[in-house]
C-alpha cells in the first residue's frame, strides 16, 4: 500500500470515494492480509486516511470504504462528537502519522443526534455520562428547525452534527495550521444506511477543506 505521507488529500479522498463505490457494488477488493503485509504493519503503519465516526455497529470504516489493514486511522465514539480523547487521538495521527486526509463521518439515523434532538426540543433525559455525550451535540443542533417533519429534521441534524465537528477540528491551533500551510484536507460525510453510500459534504468547501478537490 502506498504510505499515508506519499498521497494527496485529494488522492486520499478519491480512494475513498471508489473504496466505497466497490463496497456499495458489492465487489470488495480487500482478502485477509498476507504474511508479508502482516509483517510490513509490525514495523510501522502509513495510512492514507484518518476518520472520526460514529460508534454504531452498522458504519465499520473499513468496510463502508473498502480498505484493508494499516490504510486508515479510525476514531469511533457515539455521534462522532469531538471531546479531549477525540482531539488527543487525531493529533497522533496529524503528527505523527502524517495522514493527508481528515474526515468526519457521521450516518443517517444516528441514534445519538436523535437523543440529542430530544433533549434540546423536549427535555428528554439521559443519565450520567450518556447526558454529557448529547450536550456535546447540541451546539451543532441550534439551527433545527423543530416544526419540520421527524426524519427530515434528523436528516438534517446528522449533517449539521458532521459540520459541527469538522468546524471544531478546524478551529484548533494544529488543525487550524495544518489546513492552512496545505498539509491536510478535511471535509465531513454522512454515511447512508440504507444504500452503503457515502455522501461528502463537499459544501464545507474552502474554510475546512483546503487540498481535495
Amino acid at each position: 500500500m502506498t504510505e499515508g505521507a506519499a498521497v494527496t488529500s485529494a488522492e486520499a479522498l478519491q480512494r475513498l470515494i471508489a473504496g466505497n463505490e466497490r463496497f456499495v457494488r458489492g465487489a470488495s477488493a480487500q482478502r485477509p492480509p498476507q504474511h508479508d503485509r502482516l509483517v510490513e504493519l509490525v514495523e510501522a503503519q502509513h495510512p492514507f486516511a484518518t476518520i472520526l465516526g460514529c460508534s454504531d455497529s452498522r458504519v465499520p470504516p473499513e468496510m463502508v470504504f473498502d480498505q484493508g489493514s494499516g490504510d486508515l486511522f479510525i476514531v469511533r465514539v457515539a455521534g462522532n462528537v469531538v471531546g479531549t480523547e477525540t482531539l488527543g487521538s487525531l493529533g497522533y495521527a496529524l503528527e505523527h502519522l502524517a495522514t493527508p486526509l481528515f474526515v468526519v463521518l457521521g450516518h443517517e439515523g444516528c441514534g445519538a443526534v436523535q437523543a440529542a434532538l430530544q433533549r434540546r426540543l423536549g427535555g428528554a433525559t439521559e443519565p450520567g455520562r450518556i447526558a454529557e455525550l448529547l450536550d456535546a451535540i447540541l451546539p451543532a443542533l441550534k439551527g433545527i428547525d423543530p416544526s419540520e417533519p421527524p426524519a427530515a429534521r434528523l436528516h438534517r441534524a446528522v449533517e449539521a452534527n458532521v459540520r459541527w465537528a469538522v468546524r471544531q477540528l478546524a478551529a484548533t491551533p494544529a488543525g487550524g495550521a495544518a489546513l492552512a500551510d496545505g498539509r491536510i484536507g478535511l471535509i465531513g460525510a454522512v454515511y447512508e444506511l440504507a444504500t452503503g453510500r457515502v455522501r461528502f459534504l463537499r459544501e464545507e468547501g474552502p474554510q475546512a477543506l483546503r487540498n481535495p478537490s
